[in-house]
């Protein structure tokens, strides 16, 4: 009896030893081996045989998934990818093991695009960098015509070569030469020539006013006339796409410094009256003269002002300076004493208004 028990005892564990053992078929990379293992789930099995697994990689069935026997597990390992797409660049992730999967994989037409690496280039584990310019659609305005093209070109510049159009001297296009052409862009061409132009330019002088005590108020006095002085201006000219555009000041040069103008303003209190010449019609003689302009002058320019003052006459009656940048006042007051001196006489057609 104990005998038949031993037997029994040792069959079932026979058995059950059996049951637990799988056989299944493990992909890594898409290198595949076949396997027996006691594991009961996915990941005990991909530890047993030493198999890490990250964030980056697939693995199916899922690592918590129940092991059955003739299982089929793939592995499969994540790739750094140093992605440039169109100029835009990125870190992604690709299980892909050739550039062409990973092309697919992230959705990249690849048909007329440019590559940097062959797409039939293995992504190793450590990683790859990878360029792609896809093909883009660009249109051209230049001379007057419209071209579109199909390009993967880096460059404004490159597609435009690819369009057989040359840019000359000072040609330029309305976005950057060196910028990435995008699908659907249109780019103008700009012809643009260039020239210098030099130029005489006047400077204005400055006026310095000084009060002078010795002249009367309302009295202006030119001690040093202003004169402005010049420079020399050079300006760079440009018609872009035969439009003349504003001139662009690149260098000056003062040629003549100008000479500030002073003048003196009176400031002594004019006297009220003149004896003997205070109660005559004087509105009525500066209109007769002058129209009763006091900055009058003759066509000659020998008599000026309100009454029409010859220079030496109105200095030696005490004016300064052209009696018709005086005040009206002063030629008023300077008239009423040349009148006591020698009546109305220096005024010969009009001395009677008075």
């Amino acid at each position: 009896m104990p005998q038949a028990l031993v037997v029994a005892f040792l069959a079932g564990g026979t058995s059950a030893f059996v049951a637990a053992d799988k056989a299944v078929r493990l992909t890594v990379d898409g290198v595949p081996r076949e396997l027996h293992t006691f594991a009961d789930d996915i990941g005990e099995l991909l530890a047993s045989e030493g198999l890490g697994v990250g964030p980056h990689d697939l693995v199916t069935p899922a690592p918590g998934a129940h092991l059955d026997d003739g299982e089929e597990i793939v592995v499969r390992y994540g790739r750094p990818l140093r992605l440039t797409l169109d100029g835009r660049q990125r870190q992604v992730w690709t299980t892909a093991r050739t550039v062409e999967g990973a092309l697919h994989q992230f959705g990249i037409r690849a048909e007329g695009a440019y590559l940097s690496v062959p797409r039939t280039a293995p992504v190793p584990r450590a990683g790859l960098t990878l360029g792609v310019r896809t093909e883009r659609s660009v249109t051209f305005m230049a001379d007057g015509r419209e071209r579109t093209i199909r390009t993967n070109a880096a460059t404004v510049l490159e597609a435009l070569d690819q369009a057989g159009i040359t840019l000359r001297g000072e040609d330029t296009t309305s976005v950057p030469p060196t910028a990435f052409p995008r699908d659907g862009q249109t780019v103008t061409v700009l012809r643009i020539t260039g020239s210098r132009e030099v130029r005489e330019e006047r400077i204005p002088y400055l006026t310095e006013r000084v009060k002078d005590p010795a002249l009367f108020a309302g009295t202006e006095v030119v001690e040093r006339a202003g004169r402005p002085g010049a420079r020399r201006v050079t300006y760079s000219l440009r018609t872009v796409n035969g439009v003349r555009q504003k001139a662009r000041r690149i260098a000056e040069e003062t040629v003549r410094e100008p000479v500030g103008q002073l003048v003196k303003v009176g400031t002594k209190p004019l006297p009220t009256s003149v004896a003997g010449a205070d109660g005559l019609n004087w509105a009525a003689l500066a209109r007769c003269e002058s129209g009763g302009r006091p900055s009058a002058t003759d066509p000659s320019g020998t008599y000026g002002g309100l009454y029409q003052f010859d220079v030496r006459t109105w200095q030696a009656l005490g004016g300064s300076g052209r009696p018709q940048d005086a005040s009206g006042s002063e030629q008023t007051f300077r008239a009423k004493k040349l009148y006591v001196q020698r009546g109305a006489s220096p005024w010969p057609h009009c001395g009677r208004r008075l």
